[in-house]
């Protein structure tokens, strides 16, 4: 079972890493690459529903704790299909 889990995250962070803002002002951004003054603007306003509100609040904790660099590194790792 934890390795089922460990799978699920795994799968969570990888698609994390390719994804992108579907409109606004950082439109077709990498999620990762928003700046954080803007995460940090949503994370007060509140996360859009669903799983790209789940993907910034992801990237809000990221960027809180300097991890960036893992999400880049992943994109790298596991380049999309």
């Amino acid at each position: 079972m934890a390795k089922d889990l460990a799978e699920e995250q795994k799968e969570q962070l990888i698609q994390l890493a390719h994804a992108k803002m579907p409109f606004g002002k950082y439109k077709d951004y990498y999620l990762i690459d928003i700046p954080e003054h803007y995460i940090v603007w949503y994370k007060n306003k509140g996360f859009p529903k669903g799983k790209l509100g789940q993907q910034m609040q992801m990237v809000y904790e990221l960027k809180l704790n300097g991890l960036e660099g893992m999400i880049r590194n992943i994109k790298k790792a596991y380049p999309k299909p």
